[in-house]
């Protein structure tokens, strides 16, 4: 026989919460970073999220991968750029504006390999 349990909530850490949220860690509330969140907290957070979490997602700093997006470069071309750290709305708007060399070559790479990967994509789809 097997004996039932009630599930415990499925927990993840902050880390993968903050990942998840698309904020960087750091700069969440400390009750945040030290506690675990819950499935059904992420759940609220993203259905109806906080003040802080509103103006975090709005003003920044933001992590690395929400630079990215918001450049519209990869990753790797942040990296290649020297950016290593979080940025703020407010600095990635101001470098939108200065549209250095570096960016606009990197948004090329990747308009590039996009283009790329949807071909294969097609090609594949054909055979």
């Amino acid at each position: 026989m097997s004996t039932s349990r009630a599930k415990s909530p499925q927990t993840m850490k902050p880390v993968t919460a903050a990942k998840k949220l698309g904020i960087l860690l750091s700069a969440a509330p400390a009750e945040f970073q030290e506690g675990t969140v819950s499935r059904d907290e992420l759940n609220a957070l993203q259905a109806d999220p906080p003040a802080w979490l509103a103006e975090l997602r709005r003003e920044g700093p933001h992590p690395r991968q929400v630079i990215a997006a918001k450049l519209r470069v990869s990753a790797s071309g942040l990296a290649r750029a020297g950016i290593t750290g979080p940025l703020t709305t407010a600095e990635i708007e101001a470098l939108k504006a200065e549209n250095p060399e570096w960016l606009q070559r990197e948004r090329a790479s990747l308009a590039e390999v996009r283009r790329e990967e949807l071909r294969l994509k097609e090609q594949r789809d054909k055979s």
